[in-house]
């Protein structure tokens, strides 16, 4: 095959979609400040800061698919780090005319009532759901302007392989293992939905490959929601280790912490999630690109894996 895609961001979801593509053949380049390796045979990598837009424009030249697969590294710098990132990723689609697959969140939607599906408005009142929702909003934007091709998926928090700490469970593994007690924000007996990594990656690339699919949002394709306690109960199971203990961080404890961990007053603004249930409707994504979520229990030994 001689298609070509340029992947950004070397975390796990640009590393599943490098594989996915790698494996059927594709040219795969994968960006990072670093170039560090993703492990994935037949995958060039390349230091590069993809903020530079002249750089990161001339690394896409020629490209047919560019990937925002980005996370970055300090979650409470999204203001200081995004808006030039955003606005580079969206330069270099448009001088190089790839289409552009961007991995979004669901924060851009705040908190709701009911599932969460593509036609609930951006409303998000905390600043990285507006954040987010600008983003798309620029792509949105630019796609009906008929400057560039973009495409958003969503997924609701990542379990799987290579999360780490990056997952509101997975985080919780390494300790658990060792029958140490977990410490959950929020509500843990609320259903809730999690998504697998690998899933959000073949969500990805369909949709980039789905002229008919560009110009919106789809919600990548998961399993049937579960509460925190059970999900973390699962991962263990599916290793044959039995459940843990497991402590709820909320209310005033959550806003002692939040004082002196600028974390917490980050993780603060989004505890709507982890207060009520949190169910993601997947249906037209499912119905659109026949995909269904990798299996529960598969889902479960892949986060255990660390």
């Amino acid at each position: 095959m001689t298609d070509r895609h340029l992947i950004v961001g070397a975390g796990p979801i640009g590393t599943h979609v490098a594989a996915l593509l790698a494996e059927r053949g594709s040219r795969v380049t994968v960006v990072s400040r670093s170039g560090r390796s993703t492990g994935v045979d037949g995958v060039s990598h390349l230091a590069l800061d993809a903020s530079d837009a002249d750089a990161l424009s001339r690394a896409a030249d020629g490209t047919d698919y560019l990937y925002n697969c980005a996370n970055p590294g300090d979650y409470t710098q999204w203001e200081r780090v995004w808006p030039s990132l955003a606005a580079s990723l969206l330069s270099a689609a448009e001088r190089s005319g790839a289409v552009y697959a961007i991995t979004g969140t669901l924060y851009p939607y705040g908190p709701v009532d009911g599932p969460l599906s593509e036609d609930l408005p951006d409303a998000a009142t905390d600043h990285k759901g507006r954040l987010r929702a600008r983003m798309w909003a620029d792509a949105k934007a630019a796609h009906d302007a008929g400057r560039l091709r973009a495409v958003e998926i969503r997924g609701s928090d990542y379990m799987g392989r290579g999360v780490g700490g990056n997952g509101h469970i997975s985080r919780q593994v390494p300790t658990a293992l060792r029958g140490k007690r977990a410490v959950m924000m929020g509500r843990t007996d609320l259903p809730h939905t999690f998504t697998d990594v690998a899933d959000a990656a073949r969500t990805l690339v369909a949709a980039a490959e789905d002229p008919g699919a560009h110009g919106w949002v789809w919600h990548v394709p998961s399993n049937a929601p579960r509460t925190q306690a059970q999900a973390l109960t699962d991962v263990l199971a599916s290793v044959g280790k039995p459940p843990v203990k497991i402590s709820s961080l909320r209310g005033a404890a959550l806003g002692a912490t939040a004082l002196v961990s600028p974390l917490m007053r980050e993780m603060r603004e989004i505890i709507y999630q982890w207060e009520r249930p949190y169910v993601l409707d997947d249906t037209a994504a499912r119905a659109r690109f026949g995909i269904t979520p990798t299996p529960w229990e598969e889902v479960c030994r892949r986060t255990a894996r660390i």
